[in-house]
């Protein structure tokens, strides 16, 4: 089968959701050649906004290629929507089960079956500072070793500065403009026949979603970090700090004390400058001169001793 029929449930979506998009958006859609006309393929696309699978869905409903996606499992429970949900083809996933298994499956089907199929990698809205593309989860990889389809990477950039991550009040004015770029199926030939062990896995996320970084980096018009952000690093990275300055507190507090005493930056040995003790019986101080008289009454043969205090 060459590709799937739009339907019934889709086009009312699509007349649904449509409008309110066309009126909230502006639109600036490049590289639509690179979308298959025929048979199965997947795409990998950047989530920066809640409202963007929205935004591009309608992006990839005028390439004639309707998109499945792969969605919460909890988005199919409300009876209104999930029956949207179920109608339209979308893939229902629960994440970290066995189900999760059973939703790469239905994926496959899908792809052998001349569907598209898309992939949100990052499984969740991108926790970078600069908003770019985050460390990918390897599902993608999995269904494109299984099936060989081709992966088109695609990013999309003005849904969030409509409703940036986390926001609870969409920014109306003025217009946003959603961008969206296509770039061309990832080569992953390299990889076809390998074991598809862990490592082989998160090389070929990491090639496709620095693919996306890339495009992304096109539609901004700005240079794209060296490497994708990992939210799980950097939470370790976060926990390490406090415990190593704390480790490393006590020592420089106590080593600025000794810094700061007076007279420690010109050499000076402490207590060079308080008052000598006075009284009978007093013991000079060390590193103190003792007293004229007691210089005087030192014997001539042991100057060395008498220099001692000195």
């Amino acid at each position: 089968m060459s590709r799937r029929r739009i339907g019934f449930w889709y086009r009312l979506a699509a007349v649904i959701v449509k409008p309110p998009l066309i009126v909230l958006m502006k639109r600036d859609w490049r590289g639509m050649e690179h979308i298959p006309a025929e048979g199965g393929f997947l795409t990998a696309v950047n989530h920066n906004s809640h409202i963007d699978p929205f935004a591009y869905a309608h992006f990839q409903y005028n390439t004639g290629r309707v998109p499945r996606f792969l969605a919460k499992a909890s988005l199919f429970k409300p009876p209104v929507v999930g029956h949207f949900m179920r109608s339209t083809g979308q893939i229902p996933v629960v994440r970290a089960t066995a189900d999760a298994a059973v939703a790469f499956h239905a994926a496959v089907d899908a792809v052998n079956k001349g569907e598209c199929v898309v992939f949100y990698p990052e499984g969740t809205l991108t926790r970078d500072p600069g908003m770019w593309p985050m460390v990918g989860k390897t599902g993608v990889a999995r269904v494109a070793l299984l099936t060989k389809a081709p992966v088109i990477p695609i990013a999309q950039w003005g849904a969030n500065e409509l409703l940036p991550p986390y926001a609870k009040k969409p920014a109306l004015l003025p217009r946003k403009t959603h961008r969206v770029l296509v770039g061309p199926p990832v080569d992953l030939s390299a990889y076809y026949g390998k074991e598809p062990t862990a490592e082989v896995l998160r090389e070929i996320t990491e090639t496709i979603m620095n693919a996306v970084k890339d495009l992304l980096a096109q539609l901004r018009g700005e240079p794209a970090p060296d490497h994708l952000y990992d939210p799980r690093k950097a939470t370790r990275e976060a926990r390490t700090e406090p415990a190593t300055e704390a480790r490393t507190e006590p020592a420089t507090e106590a080593r600025t004390e000794r810094e700061t005493e007076p007279g420690a930056e010109a050499g000076v040995p402490p207590g060079a400058g308080e008052p000598a003790p006075t009284g009978p019986g007093a013991e000079p101080r060390a590193g103190a001169e003792k007293p004229a008289q007691a210089r005087a009454e030192a014997p001539a043969s042991a100057p060395n001793q008498a220099q001692e205090g000195a």
